[in-house]
């Protein structure tokens, strides 16, 4: 195996800190203390940014993606609303003014605990005195992996453009096809998960067959798609109080979207999804019902829950493990009630920069943080157009206004001047003409329309 040095850094020596506690904090007598973190999320670059230009404190930051990417607009990216380079940014430009921290693309696949090392899947080795992960979570199919190939979730940017190439070439497909039944399934489209994930997908593919692409076709008619939004649960949007779940499934229905509650599905196959027996036909399927975290917890040999997330202390520290944190998605953090924190960008935003003051004062200053307190900016969520909904503990919004706070506090989050003005006008311009301006589907995306149609592309796919 290759270990990278840091030239700066020297064997740490394990010095004593007042009122330190059990986190294995090792504060060296000289040379630069080493802290790496795994994942470019929002909680691993907010960390980063926090550490950024301390003296004395290096900071590696690894991630198996080049880019930072905001992932609450992913289903715009998959809806054709917004182009895949407008909700993303390189790690390297964001960073570049932090002149303590580098930046390493590679993928972790283990941590060398008592060796303090994180191990790349080259076998590299990276030494740290302090390791942070922040490595998120992926989809959940409750056991049955083999759903993945029909029903995509929707994580990264390639699973948008994945997602967005099946739903044009399903209307593509569908406007050759002469069969009445082939074409009813190729223009049903099923979203599996009633979270803010499964309802803003199924109102974005709705504002897509009923506006932008109700003039575009001469033998279907896109508004005569048919949506669906299942999810298992009584009622959809289940983290929201019972009178913005009921607005919201009443908005989609205005929308054409029927909503399927109470309705667990069984399988997922090239037919379509089976529900309660039944199967329904639909050549689109999107997943939205389930995430799992990162495998991180068995690289750091410890217990976790049952969807693979890394119990933490009140600062965050792993539970035996000296010296390693998690947050975000990854860790089991706990409100002040005792509750579990959701997985929320705002937690995992709120954690980076919490950590990363706390480790800033622990290293050079030996001073031991407070807990960390997390403060709710409210759920959110988009239905379609001038319809919302936002909750703040006993304050309440919906329809337009919560549209409009909605669309502020995304654009707020997003990383970059650029992003902000550009997404800000793309919105404007959807919003004025109902159009959207990132349909174009590419020679790769003919492949999948043998998945989407059940018969051979019209010619082989470029390699």
């Amino acid at each position: 195996m290759t270990e990278i040095p840091n030239p700066s850094a020297r064997d740490p020596v394990p010095v004593e800190v007042p009122g330190a506690d059990p986190a294995g904090l090792r504060v060296p007598s000289s040379g630069a203390h080493r802290v790496v973190i795994v994942g470019g999320g929002f909680g691993g670059l907010t960390m980063a940014r926090g550490l950024g230009n301390a003296k004395d404190i290096e900071v590696t930051l690894i991630d198996r993606r080049n880019h930072h990417l905001f992932q609450p607009l992913l289903y715009q990216v998959a809806t054709a609303v917004i182009a895949p380079g407008e909700i993303a940014e390189p790690i390297r430009a964001i960073l570049r003014r932090d002149r303590n921290v580098r930046v390493l693309m590679g993928e972790v696949e283990g941590i060398d605990v008592g060796g303090r090392a994180a191990i790349l899947r080259d076998g590299t080795r990276i030494p740290y005195d302090t390791l942070v992960l922040a490595t998120g979570a992926t989809h959940s199919y409750f056991g049955h992996p083999e759903w993945e190939r029909y029903a995509p979730g929707l994580k990264t940017l390639d699973d948008a453009r994945r997602i967005r190439a099946r739903v044009l070439l399903a209307f593509e497909a569908a406007e050759r096809e002469d069969d009445p039944a082939a074409r009813e399934r190729l223009l049903t489209f099923a979203v599996i998960g009633g979270g803010p994930t499964g309802v803003e997908m199924a109102g974005a593919i709705a504002g897509l067959a009923h506006h932008a692409l109700s003039q575009d076709f001469r033998r279907i008619d896109p508004k005569r798609a048919r949506i669906l939004l299942i999810e298992a649960a009584p009622r959809i949007l289940g983290t929201f109080s019972e009178d913005l779940s009921a607005y919201s499934r009443q908005a989609l229905e205005r929308l054409g979207v029927t909503v399927l509650t109470d309705h667990a599905v069984e399988d997922v196959s090239e037919a379509g999804i089976t529900v309660q027996g039944r199967l329904i036909p639909a050549a689109t399927v999107v997943w939205g019902a389930g995430v799992r975290a990162s495998p991180a917890g068995a690289w750091l040999g410890v217990e976790t829950t049952r969807q693979g997330h890394v119990p933490v202390g009140p600062d965050l520290a792993v539970i035996g493990r000296p010296g390693v944190y998690a947050l975000g998605d990854l860790a089991q953090a706990k409100a002040e009630d005792g509750t579990p924190l959701p997985g929320l960008a705002q937690v995992a935003d709120q954690q980076g920069r919490y950590l990363g003051r706390a480790l800033r004062d622990r290293i050079l200053h030996g001073r031991a943080p407070q807990p960390f307190r997390f403060r709710s900016r409210g759920n959110l969520a988009i239905i379609g157009r001038n319809a919302g909904v936002v909750q703040w503990d006993h304050v309440k919004l919906k329809g337009f206004l919560a549209w409009l706070v909605w669309g502020v506090a995304h654009v707020y989050l997003l990383v970059g001047f650029h992003n902000r003005l550009v997404v800000t006008l793309r919105w404007l311009w959807a919003y004025v003409s109902f159009q959207r301006g990132a349909r174009l589907i590419s020679e790769r995306d003919e492949a999948t329309m043998a998945l989407i149609s059940g018969k051979p592309p019209a010619k082989a796919p470029l390699p």
